[in-house]
């Protein structure tokens, strides 16, 4: 299992995808890609990586994407079809906070 730290560039084993850790989980994780574990940093996929799931899921670039049991955050740099999720459970897109109103 790949370290979740900041600043780790992980990829899928099944598509184009690529992500950063932004801020690191507080127990340990296996983040999957439409159903296939994230890859490391100099770690190669599986010589035959199994089909994209469901149309439709997108992981989208320049979205970050959260699992608030664990406080994990991913940035995504590269984006492509399926979606991230962690034991089963797809992440979601980190909602922008509201600002205040002015006067």
């Amino acid at each position: 299992m790949t370290e979740l730290a900041v600043g780790t560039h992980l990829h899928s084993a099944v598509g184009p995808v690529e992500v950063i850790v932004v801020r690191g989980p507080s127990q340990p994780l296996r983040v999957l890609h439409a159903g296939a574990p994230l890859l490391g940093p100099g770690e190669a996929a599986p010589e035959a990586p199994g089909a994209v799931e469901a149309a439709g899921a997108q992981t989208l670039l320049g979205k970050r994407y959260i699992h608030e049991a664990s406080g994990l955050e991913l940035l995504c740099v590269k984006p492509g079809p399926g979606c991230l999720s962690v034991d089963g459970e797809p992440l979601p897109v980190k909602t922008a906070k509201q600002l205040p109103a002015s006067d």
